[in-house]
């Protein structure tokens, strides 16, 4: 469904001026599911081994740039829209590949995704980005066969997701389920936009 989603956003855009991909959706539904697991979207202070929960969901995108790696942030995705999303990631895109990001850009994320499907990777280990208390590896998405509930085999796009987590704040069963939460949004995204803000 998602597929296809994308495909009418693209399609709607007139002037064609912005390139929609898969992103902003995950983005926005990533930021879904932080609303329901707000520990994924905290930091954790080793000096006074305390966990400060964070209002705002600044998702960090990490961008491989001729400059080195750098992980600017969309604040807070939970107050925009998926086109303010696409146009807040192609602003970073190009201020990132210029080395012209401002340490506001760079400042304060919450949570950070890394896209190695943007460069062909399937599966990744992510290292935390502390304080942070989780990172997100996206794979690149593959088109798979599948079986339905009749066992007829269909042709399923699939991403693989890696989250790497600070087991001091959260274990891994609230893992599996903030993961199945953000899977629940990205599958049937007329879910997300039930609630859309």
């Amino acid at each position: 469904a998602l597929v296809e989603l994308k495909a009418s956003f693209q399609n709607a855009n007139k002037d064609h001026t912005i390139k929609h991909t898969f992103l902003p959706f995950l983005i926005k539904s990533l930021s879904k599911a932080l609303s329901k697991y707000p520990l994924l979207n905290s930091c954790f202070v080793e000096e006074t081994n305390e966990v400060i929960f964070k209002g705002s969901h600044n998702i960090g995108v990490a961008m491989a740039t001729e400059h080195g790696l750098v992980v600017p942030n969309i604040k807070n995705v939970q107050s925009l829209s998926i086109l303010e999303i696409t146009k807040e990631l192609s602003r970073l895109h190009e201020m990132a590949s210029h080395n012209r990001l401002s340490t506001e850009d760079i400042a304060g994320g919450t949570i950070t995704l890394s896209n190695i499907g943007a460069i062909g990777g399937k599966f990744g280990s992510p290292l935390l980005n502390l304080p942070e208390v989780a990172i997100i590896a996206l794979g690149r998405i593959q088109k798979l066969p599948r079986f339905d509930d009749d066992e007829n085999v269909y042709p399923s796009s699939i991403i693989n997701v890696t989250v790497g987590a600070d087991h001091r704040v959260v274990d891994g069963a609230t893992v599996a389920r903030f993961c199945n939460e953000w899977k629940s949004l990205v599958e049937k995204p007329e879910l997300l936009l039930l609630h859309m803000r």
